[in-house]
């Protein structure tokens, strides 16, 4: 497979691309696809078996179980940091090794119903938040220390909306590729 393949298979959807201008239309559709997520993803992920969901979606990536617990892991974090910067005054949020949580036991292991419900909750939570919030809260910001940048609300409402998408993806082109 050649390096243009690999990353179409990684990045199925494309790399996020922020918007010129965070419009109130833009952060409304973006809200509702984080919102719809849980769902969307039920209905990709119910049908399949063991040995599918077990099945990476690209050469030496994860599984579909971890990606769905990853899911439930990153949105922990991005649930979490939106708290932070809404309750301090920009703060350094605490940075977690992504792909050392997604070879963890429970990642690799675990049914995916626990993960399933957790994200149905905490998108409820996280689209409740988001839709209360005030223009002035939209801006508020946090800074990530791995990146050494600072980032909005309102990028983290674009950038999930993109993680719920790219992983949704990783998901459908691999049932489309293996005919499931």
């Amino acid at each position: 497979m050649n390096k243009k393949e690999l990353e179409k298979l990684q990045y199925p959807v494309g790399k996020f691309e922020a918007p010129e201008m965070y419009t109130k239309n833009y952060l409304k559709e973006k809200i509702e696809k984080i919102e719809q997520f849980p769902k969307i993803l039920k209905n990709e992920v119910h049908t399949l078996s063991e040995a599918q969901l077990n099945t990476p979606y690209r050469p030496e990536g994860w599984s579909i179980r971890q990606v769905i617990h990853h899911c439930a892991d990153s949105h922990m974090n991005c649930f979490i940091r939106i708290k932070w910067a809404l309750t301090e005054n920009q703060p350094v949020i605490k940075y977690y090794e992504e792909a050392l949580w997604g070879e963890g036991i429970d990642n690799r292991t675990m049914p995916i119903e626990p993960s399933l419900q957790l994200l149905t909750g905490l998108h409820f939570r996280l689209g409740y938040v988001l839709r209360g919030l005030t223009e002035e809260e939209l801006l508020k910001t946090f800074i990530h220390p791995e990146h050494g940048k600072i980032f909005s609300i309102q990028d983290m409402i674009g950038m999930y909306a993109w993680h719920c998408e790219h992983h949704l993806a990783h998901i459908t082109e691999l049932k489309k590729r293996k005919k499931w």
